[in-house]
């Protein structure tokens, strides 16, 4: 075998995307985030915009993911990653803009941004990481979390008549006119991460080709929110999240 060979073997199946910088990730073991960063750049790779791409980060668990990316980031207030990756784009309408955002931003204090950004069919993709709690600060219960599910503020389980229902946003998304295409996935199986990847890759194509709003929703898990073991918690996600929040794509237009 030859010096190339040993670097970049030919049946080389999965390996680690250029752009990931070298660091260690602050997520808890068995989180949702770090595939789902090594499927964007991995796509962004794949799509050669490393040069052309900017990233708006959240409040949350994902506020320092422009640690792990080495593309152009912008770090928003809380919930209002929308409206900056909106200024950017208009701004710059050749780049790749995309949100990277947690149900909490996305979902309650950043409702307003998310839903009007959408039906204005900006030319941007929100990915929307929904593992149904406040992860970074404590377990609280979320805009998103399940009918029955107990988090820290909701010991004995989210109640409608105390809490009212989740809020399905990508649901929501798939009903406003300006998006072109929604779709919920997850990244729990290798087959899952296949399809997320396909999802986010036809998000960005169509955020560049100006074809209108998108939405990739990734159904997550939380182990330290929920409190049980990583594998245990991909078996709650698949036997009580995708009930609720049913994976596939949900709007898909073509222009």
């Amino acid at each position: 075998m030859t010096k190339e060979e040993l670097i970049m073997p030919e049946n080389l199946v999965c390996g680690k995307p250029a752009l990931m910088n070298d660091v260690p990730m602050h997520y808890c073991p068995g989180c949702s985030h770090g595939m789902v960063h090594k499927i964007i750049a991995e796509v962004i790779e794949e799509m050669q915009l490393e040069e052309k791409s900017v990233g708006i980060c959240p409040v949350g668990c994902a506020v320092f993911a422009y640690r792990y990316l080495d593309i152009d980031w912008q770090e928003a207030a809380h919930g209002r990653a929308p409206a900056v990756a909106t200024a950017i784009k208009h701004l710059w309408p050749d780049r790749l803009v995309f949100t990277y955002q947690g149900d909490g931003d996305l979902a309650c204090i950043g409702a307003c941004e998310t839903i009007h950004a959408l039906n204005r069919g900006e030319n941007i993709t929100i990915i929307f990481i929904n593992n149904a709690i406040y992860g970074m600060t404590g377990g609280q219960m979320a805009p998103t979390t399940l009918v029955g599910m107990k988090t820290a503020t909701c010991p004995y389980g989210r109640d409608v008549k105390l809490h009212g229902y989740p809020l399905n946003m990508t649901d929501l998304a798939a009903n406003l006119e300006g998006t072109a295409f929604v779709s919920r996935q997850s990244v729990h199986t290798v087959a899952a991460i296949r399809k997320a990847k396909r999802a986010i890759r036809h998000a960005f194509e169509n955020s560049i080709n100006g074809i209108g709003s998108n939405m990739v929703e990734i159904v997550s898990t939380c182990s330290a929110g929920w409190k049980i073991p990583p594998v245990e918690a991909n078996k709650w996600m698949e036997e009580n999240m995708f009930k609720f929040y049913k994976v596939g794509d949900l709007k898909d237009i073509q222009h």
